[in-house]
C-alpha cells in the first residue's frame, strides 16, 4: 500500500469541506479495504486499533457548524480505515460535547471506543465531573476514564475501581505527558494495576523506553501514547525536507507516518492518539497503522537519519 497524500496537500480538501460538501462527494485519497492493525488490551484480551484520535484543541470548536462538519469527516475517515479510539477530557473545553454531538449522528457510533478523564480534586467533585463528561459524550457506560495528569489520583482510583465493578465504565487508567512523571506512573501501575496508562513518547523523546514500557508490560497495562509529534516541533524540524527513498520503500509515505510508525514499531505500544481537525491528516495518521512496520534495524536508521537534519 502506497499513500500518495501528504500533509502539504491540504488546499483541495479544505476548500471542499469549507463549502459543505457531503461525505459522499468528499474525495478520499487513500482507497483501501485494509484496516489498521490492532493490539490486545492485556487485562481483557480485547483488540484495540493502534491509531486513534486525540481531541485536545482540535475538537474545541463549540457550535461552529462549518468546523463541526469537517470534524465529522475526520471521524468518518478514522473509522473507514479501522480506527475507533477517541480520547478527550473536561480540560479540553467543548471537545467532549462536540464528540458526543457528532458521534451520535454516526451509524457506527456504538463501535467506537470512547475515552475521557477526570481532572479535578475531591471525590464528589470527581464524580460530578465524570457524570457530566459521560452526559456530554452521550455515553451511558464509558469505555475508559483516566485520571488526568494524576490529579488527586489516590481519591479517584477508589471511585474508578468502584465504577468498574458496578459496570459504569469498562476500563480505568492514569495519564501524564512529561518524563518526570514516568516514575510515579510506574509506581501506580505496580500498586493499583490500572487497565491503561497514557504518557508521552516519540522518536526524539524516548524516556519511557528506560523502564515504563517494561513495567506496563509486566503488569498487563495497555499503553496509550500522547505527544507523538511533540506539539508539532518534529514537523518544524523536517520542514522542507523530503522523505528518504528507503523510507518510502517501507510504506513510510510522509513525515507524520515516519514519526508514528517509529512509535508503533515498539510492540509495547497499544495505541497512539495524534490530534487533528483535518480529514487529510486523519487519513495520513491512519496510514501509519497500515503496511510494513519498522524492524529494529530500520528504527536505528530512522533515528540516525533524523539526527542529520
Amino acid at each position: 500500500m502506497k499513500t500518495m497524500y501528504n500533509r502539504r496537500e491540504a488546499l483541495k480538501i479544505s476548500l471542499l469541506a469549507g463549502i459543505g460538501l457531503s461525505f459522499q462527494s468528499f474525495t478520499n485519497p487513500l482507497n483501501t479495504n485494509e484496516k489498521v492493525i490492532s493490539r490486545i488490551i492485556p487485562s481483557t484480551g480485547e483488540a484495540l486499533p493502534v491509531v486513534g484520535l486525540g481531541t485536545w484543541q482540535t475538537f474545541d470548536v463549540g457550535n461552529a457548524l462549518e468546523q463541526r462538519e469537517i470534524l465529522s469527516q475526520v471521524l468518518l475517515e478514522m473509522y473507514r480505515l479501522g480506527g475507533t479510539v477517541i480520547d478527550s477530557s473536561p480540560m479540553y473545553g467543548s471537545s467532549e460535547k462536540v464528540v458526543g454531538d457528532l458521534t451520535s449522528k454516526l451509524d457506527f457510533k456504538n463501535k467506537l471506543f470512547y475515552a475521557t478523564k477526570v481532572w479535578t480534586s475531591g471525590k464528589q467533585a470527581g464524580i460530578r465531573q465524570m457524570e457530566a463528561s459521560m452526559q456530554k459524550m452521550r455515553q451511558a457506560k464509558m469505555d475508559l476514564i483516566q485520571i488526568h495528569n494524576l490529579t488527586d489520583w489516590k481519591t479517584h482510583v477508589k471511585t474508578l475501581k468502584d465504577w468498574k465493578q458496578q459496570q459504569k465504565i469498562r476500563y480505568w487508567g492514569i495519564t501524564h505527558y512529561v518524563d518526570s512523571s514516568h516514575r510515579t506512573l510506574e509506581e501506580i501501575i505496580k500498586s493499583e494495576r490500572p487497565d491503561f496508562v497514557q504518557f508521552n513518547y516519540s522518536i526524539q523523546s524516548r524516556h519511557a523506553e528506560e523502564s515504563l514500557f517494561e513495567t506496563a508490560r509486566k503488569y498487563n497495562t495497555a499503553t496509550i501514547i500522547n505527544q507523538p509529534y511533540e506539539s508539532g516541533s518534529l514537523f518544524r524540524l523536517v520542514r522542507g525536507k523530503e522523505i528518504p527513498q528507503w523510507a518510502k520503500e517501507q510504506d513510510i509515505n510522509s513525515w507524520g507516518q515516519y514519526f508514528l510508525k517509529f512509535i508503533l514499531s515498539n510492540e509495547n505500544v497499544s495505541c497512539v492518539i495524534p490530534g487533528t481537525s483535518k480529514p487529510h491528516h486523519m487519513i495520513d495518521n491512519m496510514g501509519a497503522g497500515l503496511g510494513k512496520m519498522p524492524n529494529s534495524s530500520l528504527r536505528s536508521k530512522m533515528l540516525s537519519h533524523l539526527k542529520t537534519l
